[in-house]
């Protein structure tokens, strides 16, 4: 057999990204500012790590600090639901009342209606957030 005959078959070269650990399998993903990146791009160099590595290390060794927000108590919950609510009913009254300006028909019972309803909306948002948390 001659060298000729042989044939030695070789992986192409991949390019790109590497692939993860097979048991690195769940991705973790966030946003950050320019400063924030900034600040977290200078404190990976310095690590000599990759991002993915320096992340993974502060994550699983505790180098963290972590503020824990209180859980919200059903009161708590249900003030944000009344203030999401609200912000809803002030979206229509406002689109109302454009509507109304832009057409010429803004008469003054709709003015007046308008009004008491923003009264009604102020009166139960303070009844409401006297108990905020």
């Amino acid at each position: 057999m001659s060298a000729d005959d042989l044939h030695v078959v070789t992986e192409p070269k991949r390019r790109g990204r590497r692939k993860a650990h097979p048991a690195l399998g769940k991705p973790v993903s966030t946003r950050l500012t320019d400063e924030q990146w900034r600040i977290f791009n200078e404190k990976v160099e310095r690590s000599g790590m990759r991002p993915s590595e320096f992340l993974r290390d502060c994550i699983l060794t505790n180098r963290t600090q972590i503020v824990a927000r209180p859980p919200a108590t059903v009161e708590r919950q249900r003030i944000i639901y009344v203030i999401n609510r609200t912000g809803n009913n002030l979206n229509q009254l406002a689109h109302v009342a454009n509507s109304a300006r832009v057409s010429g028909r803004l008469s003054e019972s709709t003015f007046v209606a308008l009004v008491d309803e923003l009264e009604l909306i102020t009166q139960l948002l303070k009844a409401h957030l006297h108990r905020v948390d």
